[in-house]
């Protein structure tokens, strides 16, 4: 597929995916957003694939919805932004979250709306210290989508989340950090080097266990104790009969480097 909107590459088992409309701080259309669809379907069925990095081009990370996109007027018809959710932001979610590897936002200047929460389902979030996170649906009469209502108060508490939700104030890269809402805040220049070198690691790490560990701490939330420690029985009985499993223990017996497949 031609992409215009995005940037996709896949080498080395690292696949970087950038938002690329920088004149509009990558926010998303409906053209954009099959781009992404489509790059997030092929990485998805690509086996040699062993993490992604997500970014921004320019000067933003993600400024959230294209409002010119779906405009209204006011006095006009509505839009059916129930139909924009369920079509477009909430399968790009759920595509993210299932992916069987790790995904790194690497979050560059503003991430704003649906920017801010689509970093936010991502696995790791690094962020330039310029970065900010802000929640604008409050001033334009809405609530939180892309997931905001889910992730932000199991990421940073009830109080906080509300804060932020209804109160639409900025918050920096470095506060962001302080409250657990992402992994790390690191200096604008050496934004990409950090996840880059993290995508690097998680390329030669034991993919599948991590795909697992990414799936039992999201089943997490909705499950009981018994019911999750029931999850990690099942999965630590397929793991223990993976190629990797025993390659880690091999290695460690044998004092060397493991040499993982992701299998």
């Amino acid at each position: 597929m031609k992409y215009e909107n995005i940037q996709f590459t896949l080498d080395g088992g690292v696949a970087v995916l950038t938002l690329n409309r920088p004149d509009k701080l990558n926010s998303f259309t409906q053209a954009m957003h099959l781009e992404v669809r489509a790059a997030l379907a092929a990485l998805a069925a690509d086996k040699s694939a062993r993490v992604l990095v997500l970014t921004g081009a320019g000067r933003g990370f993600c400024a959230g919805q294209d409002l010119s996109d779906r405009a209204v007027e006011p006095g006009a018809e509505g839009v059916d932004l129930g139909h924009s959710v369920e079509t477009f932001y909430a399968p790009l979610v759920l595509s993210l979250k299932s992916l069987p590897m790790p995904v790194i936002c690497a979050v560059n200047g503003v991430a704003a709306g649906a920017g801010a929460n689509l970093a936010l389902a991502c696995d790791i979030v690094l962020a330039g210290k310029s970065a900010s996170f802000v929640e604008v649906f409050c001033k334009l009469g809405l609530i939180p989508d892309t997931g905001g209502t889910w992730h932000l108060p199991r990421l940073v508490g009830q109080a906080r989340a509300m804060g932020m939700a209804m109160l639409g104030e900025k918050i920096s890269a470095e506060k962001a950090e302080q409250w657990g809402l992402i992994w790390k805040c690191v200096p604008d220049e050496s934004l990409m080097e950090e996840a880059m070198a993290m995508a690097k690691h998680f390329s030669t790490a034991p993919t599948k266990g991590l795909a697992f560990t990414k799936r039992a701490l999201q089943a997490s939330f909705g499950n009981s104790l018994p019911d999750q420690l029931k999850l990690e029985g099942e999965m630590m009985r397929e793991l223990g009969y993976s190629h990797d499993y025993r390659e880690g223990v091999a290695a460690f017996m044998a004092k060397r480097t493991p040499a993982f497949t992701g299998a």
